[in-house]
């Protein structure tokens, strides 16, 4: 049997479970409408209008001050990744292409594809290859999940009661759900302390990071996690009584649901789960929140992004013309 035979098999393999994944988010994504637009047809255009406006100064304040630390954070995931690639790229130029890469990736959805093409035209221009972008890329996605990981353990273990009388699910499972997401993040890292770990993916080999990089990553996805968390916390309205680890466990289910749904953004999915998660309390005033979550995390970051961009293509052009004009400016001088 030839090689080419022997990995059709394996091909066939790997095309079922990408169609079963696909296919997995649609329905996902399907549901989460239904459900969303069956919350949201009993809702009060009025009420949802005054709810929308009705946030304070403050929580407009810190909902941004929360956004800026998130995002300042997620400068962090690729500066770790640029470490572990051995690549020395200014910080500035690591702040622009992660802040644009995560705010044009996050809108629009589909991160590898997204967030790894913002990053290539940025970092190509330091000579950066673009196995080495992809390579980064996954780093920086392997931050995102142990940090959620860890916030989501602990709060899933700390607040299991609490949760529970939210979400009107079990003590046990959610004690059983944290122990699992803690047991998984301790495993990780007892994984890559043994020895050099690296994985491959047809043909193309990353090198994970070791124990110490991999435990900075935890850190700082997990602050991460919580900041995001707070831009919405601090904007649902007053006298909700819930406490804010009960309140991330909710919020890092529903961000799960919208990576998986592959929705941009989540949008929707992230929506209904929050919206179900919240039932007991009205609903005018958690969707003008989650209104409001949307235009602060996405819709004002996705603008800024798209603002740096073009003023960084622009000055590259006018950096590119300068440069083909001075060879001619000493050829053509006169004598």
């Amino acid at each position: 049997m030839s090689s080419a035979e022997a990995l059709q098999p394996k091909e066939r393999r790997s095309r079922r479970f990408a169609w079963i994944g696909m296919a997995a988010s649609v329905v996902l994504f399907a549901a989460s409408i239904v459900v969303l637009w069956h919350i949201v047809s009993g809702i009060d255009i009025g009420e949802l209008k005054a709810a929308f406006t009705a946030a304070s100064a403050r929580q407009i304040g810190l909902a941004v001050l929360f956004t800026a630390v998130s995002y300042g954070l997620l400068t962090c995931y690729d500066s770790i990744a640029l470490r572990q690639l051995k690549l020395h790229i200014p910080y500035r130029t690591t702040a622009l292409a992660s802040f644009t890469s995560y705010a044009v990736s996050f809108t629009l959805g589909f991160p590898l594809l997204t967030a790894g093409t913002v990053r290539y035209w940025i970092y190509s221009t330091k000579k950066v290859s673009a196995g080495r972008v992809a390579s980064l890329t996954v780093i920086a996605g392997v931050t995102f999940w142990l940090g959620m990981a860890l916030v989501f353990g602990w709060s899933m273990l700390s607040q299991a009661e609490a949760l529970s009388n939210l979400v009107y699910t079990n003590l046990r499972l959610n004690q059983l759900i944290g122990l699992g997401a803690a047991g998984a993040v301790i495993a990780y890292l007892a994984w890559v302390s043994v020895k050099r770990r690296a994985v491959k993916i047809q043909g193309w080999r990353l090198d994970l990071p070791g124990f110490r990089l991999s435990t900075a990553q935890m850190l700082i996805g997990a602050a991460d996690v919580c900041a995001g968390a707070g831009v919405l916390f601090v904007l649902l309205p007053g006298g909700h009584n819930i406490g804010f680890e009960t309140f991330v466990a909710v919020y890092i289910f529903a961000v799960m649901l919208g990576v998986a749904s592959h929705a941009p953004g989540g949008l929707g999915v992230f929506e209904a789960t929050i919206l179900l998660a919240l039932s007991r309390y009205p609903r005018e005033p958690v969707l003008g929140a989650l209104l409001l979550y949307r235009l602060c995390y996405y819709l004002i970051p996705f603008v800024a992004a798209l603002s740096l961009l073009g003023a960084y293509e622009v000055r590259n052009r006018i950096r590119a013309s300068r440069g083909a004009f001075k060879p001619c400016e000493s050829e053509c001088a006169p004598e």
